[in-house]
């Protein structure tokens, strides 16, 4: 195949990683690096620089896996098919290959930084591969999907927290907002997803549980990631100006009552997704503001 062929192949392969969602998942293991960070210097901007290149090529994986395994639902979903790598031109075999070269470039790197991140990224692996490979598939396993999201979110943040110092229970307290939110997020994503779920057969919480149960526990998750992130705060374990999350909770309050009394539709769900979406980036950015000093 000729040089030009050869790169025309791999853009459209590369073009199968979901980037936007992939860049949106980068916050969380950076702030915990930066909340590990006792000093600043040029082993430590290295360190980080290795954290969001591993980090990259891990949820990087991790979208290309679960879109490998999802692929005959995914293409029986008016929502999803046209978004699919088959739509793209690409088949399984690459797809996999892919999958199994960013999970392999991922780990190496997180061995060069320190034992502690490799094992967590390893962990992080695991947890996708249960909730997203057939013959386990957690994602249809009720509350399993959940439980899976929560522990996945938190050691996300300890990625980065255990690639600058030891894991701690203050770290941890920290990561466990950061499980909230994935976790009640997802659920908000499973509610969207109902119908199409439901017409592949996948028993999600939603299919499983009712959209409006479904719905109703991602905003308890959701609460109590908000109620969590209060008690930090008042404690010192996060910036004292935390306290005010009551502000964007109420925005996120609002956001729910109106896609309840709009109906829970995928456009309206949607628009609630990009709201409370929004108001957890702008709390990762004032954490990063306002992280202590090194």
């Amino acid at each position: 195949m000729p040089a030009p062929a050869r790169l025309a192949s791999l853009r459209r392969l590369l073009s199968c990683i979901r980037i936007d969602e992939v860049c949106v998942l980068q916050g969380a293991p950076v702030i915990g690096a930066c909340f590990a960070m006792t000093d600043f210097n040029v082993s430590t901007l290295l360190t980080v620089a290795a954290l969001v290149l591993g980090n990259l090529l891990l949820v990087a994986h991790v979208f290309v896996l679960n879109d490998w395994s999802g692929i005959q639902g995914d293409l029986r979903d008016p929502t999803r098919a046209t978004w699919t790598y088959v739509a793209k031109g690409e088949d399984s075999a690459r797809i996999g290959g892919l999958a199994l070269v960013l999970l392999a470039l991922s780990l190496l790197v997180f061995a060069l930084i320190n034992r502690s991140s490799l094992v967590i990224a390893s962990t992080i692996a695991a947890l996708s591969a249960i909730y997203s490979v057939k013959g386990v598939h957690g994602k249809g396993v009720p509350l399993l999907s959940s439980l899976l999201h929560l522990c996945g979110g938190t050691l996300h943040f300890l990625l980065g927290y255990a690639a600058l110092s030891s894991n701690s229970l203050h770290g941890a307290a920290i990561g466990c907002y950061f499980g909230l939110v994935f976790a009640a997020g997802h659920l908000t994503h499973e509610t969207r997803d109902h119908d199409g779920d439901l017409r592949n057969g996948i028993r999600t919480n939603a299919v499983a549980f009712g959209r409006k149960k479904t719905f109703f526990a991602s905003l308890l998750l959701f609460s109590a990631a908000y109620m969590l992130l209060t008690a930090l705060a008042l404690l010192g374990l996060v910036p004292r100006v935390l306290v005010l999350v009551i502000v964007p909770y109420a925005i996120h309050l609002r956001a729910v009552w109106r896609t309840l009394r709009d109906g829970l539709t995928y456009p309206n769900i949607r628009r609630l997704q990009t709201v409370y979406r929004n108001i957890h980036a702008v709390i990762g950015l004032v954490l990063l503001a306002t992280v202590p000093p090194w």
